[in-house]
């Protein structure tokens, strides 16, 4: 068999990490989200630059200097679900047998200059991510407290969209849709591949591509329709096209309606779309509709104990929680691709996948950043590998028990 091609778009950014913010201290709650939708902060959710400074009736500059008092940021990294979850996917799988393509656009600015520098030091082809508009490239300020959440760790995101405005569905080259695997990773960020959502899987299924969505908070739709379903486009549409949906808690209720993870589950089965539903730390929710993997009923699944242990036993480990939700996609999608390979569609395993995705999700904690920069090819497979299969035995431990 040629290689496998992997093609993804979506939310791709800088990201600019401060990892000592308390999210109890008095600059923290002045700015402080008090509802829905407002443009304010509010631990573990993303805000627009341009929708903080209305909140606060304050330029962004002048508010970040608050946060950080002319501190430089603890790391730049790359991030964003789109690129973020395909460089893991890119590093699980290696060059040999598989293609990982990522499509987008950027500013003509110093933050380009940067992620491109970075992600050229990844097996991820982007000689389909160029600059495409004069608007600055996008950018994430994310402000870390490692005591939030009974010592968990907890993020928040203030977000320019900038250039990603600009990208269009006419920009995705035919070779995206010439690929095994099309990934649209955290849409919501880039308006117009949003919007068009419903189109772009209907175009990749015509193509016989297997298509998965990873999602990410859309404060756009939540700004413009206060406590309404966001859109996937055409939703039920969408989901009907899309053969693995992944969400975190707060996006399944968001986009389902429902008010518990419970009822956005069964929501989605009824949408008859395979899914997972993450949750931070808890446990998560997986279904199989048995259309590409092995037809499961609702599952809920432990997260990863060697990680939390590791955590809980070495307090100078970095315990960064950026980029967890990218990296599980990312790993999802690369056991996906592997079993292109041994599997026929509507036989593939979904707790194998499953594996790999907590596996990497778990890694992530370890690191500053989404995005782990490897000293050698192979690396991140190794350090991954370890998690996955301390994971499978802890599974097969669960079921014995």
């Amino acid at each position: 068999m040629s290689k496998i091609v992997i093609s993804g778009t979506g939310c791709a950014l800088a990201d600019y990490l401060h990892n000592e913010v308390e999210f109890n201290s008095q600059s923290f709650h002045k700015y402080q989200s008090k509802q829905d939708g407002d443009g304010g902060l509010s631990p573990g959710r993303l805000v627009f630059t341009e929708e903080l400074e209305v909140f606060s009736d304050m330029p962004y500059p002048e508010i970040l200097q608050e946060f950080i008092e002319n501190k430089e940021p603890d790391a730049f990294n790359i991030g964003g679900p789109g690129l973020v979850s395909l460089i893991n996917t890119a590093q699980l799988l290696g060059t040999e047998d598989f293609e990982v393509r990522f499509y987008g656009g950027t500013g003509k600015d110093k933050t380009s200059g940067l992620i491109f520098d970075m992600v050229n030091k990844t097996p991820l082809d982007i000689s389909n991510y160029q600059p495409i508009s004069e608007k600055a490239t996008p950018f994430t300020d994310v402000f870390s407290d490692q005591t939030y959440n009974n010592g968990q760790g907890e993020r928040t995101f203030v977000n320019n969209i900038g250039a990603a405005w600009d990208y269009s569905p006419e920009l995705l080259a035919d070779s995206f849709f010439s690929s095994h695997i099309v990934c649209f990773g955290g849409t919501g960020l880039v308006p117009q591949i949003h919007d068009s959502l419903t189109l772009l899987l209907l175009r990749a299924k015509e193509n016989n591509c297997i298509t998965v969505v990873n999602t990410v908070f859309d404060f756009r739709n939540e700004k413009r329709n206060p406590g309404k379903p966001w859109p996937l486009g055409d939703t039920q549409e969408s989901l009907r096209l899309t053969d693995m949906l992944i969400m975190d808690c707060e996006e399944a209720l968001k986009i389902s309606g429902a008010s518990s993870i419970e009822e956005a589950a069964s929501y989605f089965i009824t949408q008859d779309v395979t899914f997972i539903i993450t949750n931070g730390a808890k446990e998560y929710f997986a279904f199989s509709n048995g259309k590409l993997f092995q037809k499961s009923e609702l599952m809920r699944l432990p997260v990863s104990k060697k990680v939390l242990v590791e955590l809980t036993k070495n307090q100078s480990l970095k315990r960064d929680t950026t980029g967890c939700g990218d990296n599980f996609a990312g790993g999802l999608i690369a056991s996906i691709a592997w079993q292109i390979k041994s599997h026929t569609i509507g036989n593939f395993e979904l707790l194998e996948a499953l594996t790999w995705a907590v596996a990497s999700g778990g890694f992530a904690c370890f690191y500053l950043g989404g995005t782990y920069l490897e000293q050698q090819p192979h690396e991140k497979f190794a350090k991954v590998e370890v998690f996955k299969n301390d994971y499978v035995k802890q599974l097969a431990e669960g079921k014995n028990e």
